[in-house]
């Protein structure tokens, strides 16, 4: 099969018609009537499901695979890549904020350019203030942490080959940062400026973003273990000057103690220093926790279309 076409279901019930067609007649254009398109349903609420797979009657190039409950964005596009066969990958999200079309203009400069991924950059990224400062400040920190450059405003369309794909699918961790995925796999990746349509607010809130944050710099950094034993080693060195000093006022000098105060405030900051190293240790290895029981990405309930047969 030449290309394979992946996108995911939650809260999809009025764009899947419309995205199905569009981006059925962007893959005919590119090759004709050899391809697959697969739609992962993430445990969508509404009626994706079954809108999806009244359409598998009539389009025999689709496929519905249909994950047992809600496992998350990055843990279903992981499966739908998994289930593809084609040449050719093209990732892109189901609500038309990203176009199908692009598949042509995402095949055209892969053949120019001889690469394995091109993948859609936003010039400008979309949304108001915050979810734009928020979003900079995202990949800003991500990249002091972890050293991992990441491209900023990219979105999830992308069009890859089958042996990037297949290296990409090597990745197993549990906890999927699925941008940092893309960079660590490798390979000529080329971006193609884009202009994302924005079809209503973001769901993705401050305290999500954080989350991502620290999911996805735990995944890729020990910076942060590292950062523990410098801070600590300084805090050493500065209460061993401060006891020889204190032992020299003493004994020298016979000046009078110091107040409460500052050791109460001495208190306070080393003992919420420690909870604070404490839970950097515990996100760690409550990945460790994650990692080593080895539970699968997601649980597929049922595939519709091709593969029944």
């Amino acid at each position: 099969m030449k290309l394979s076409i992946v996108a995911t279901l939650y809260h999809s019930s009025k764009y899947i018609e419309e995205f199905c067609r569009r981006v059925s007649a962007a893959a005919q254009q590119f090759v004709g009537d050899d391809y697959e398109i697969i739609l992962v349903n993430d445990g969508s609420p509404d009626n994706s499901l079954e809108i999806a797979v009244g359409l598998v009657k009539t389009n025999a190039h689709l496929v519905i695979v249909d994950l047992s409950r809600n496992f998350g964005h990055y843990k279903a596009i992981m499966t739908g890549l998994a289930q593809t066969c084609g040449e050719r990958v093209f990732l892109i999200d189901v609500d038309l904020e990203e176009e199908p079309e692009w598949l042509l203009s995402f095949s055209a400069q892969m053949e120019q350019e001889h690469c394995d991924v091109v993948y859609g950059v936003q010039k400008k990224r979309k949304g108001g203030l915050f979810e734009r400062l928020s979003g900079q400040w995202f990949y800003r920190f991500f990249n002091v942490l972890t050293g991992i450059a990441l491209p900023e405003n990219t979105v999830v369309a992308r069009l890859m080959t089958r042996r990037y794909v297949a290296a990409l699918l090597r990745h197993e961790e549990r906890e999927v940062f699925i941008d940092g995925l893309w960079h660590i796999t490798g390979f000529a990746q080329r971006p193609q400026i884009i202009r994302k349509h924005s079809k209503g607010e973001t769901t993705y809130t401050f305290r999500r973003k954080m989350n991502i944050l620290i999911d996805a710099v735990t995944s890729f950094s020990n910076a942060p273990l590292i950062a523990i034993f410098y801070i600590g080693l300084i805090i050493f060195l500065f209460a061993g000057a401060y006891n020889v000093y204190l032992i020299i006022n003493r004994y020298f000098f016979e000046a009078p103690p110091s107040g409460w105060s500052s050791v109460i405030a001495s208190v306070w900051l080393l003992g919420g220093l420690v909870i604070l190293f404490v839970g950097v240790v515990g996100i760690y290895l409550s990945k460790i926790f994650s990692e080593v029981k080895q539970r699968p990405y997601t649980i597929v309930r049922k595939v519709y279309g091709q593969q029944e047969n």
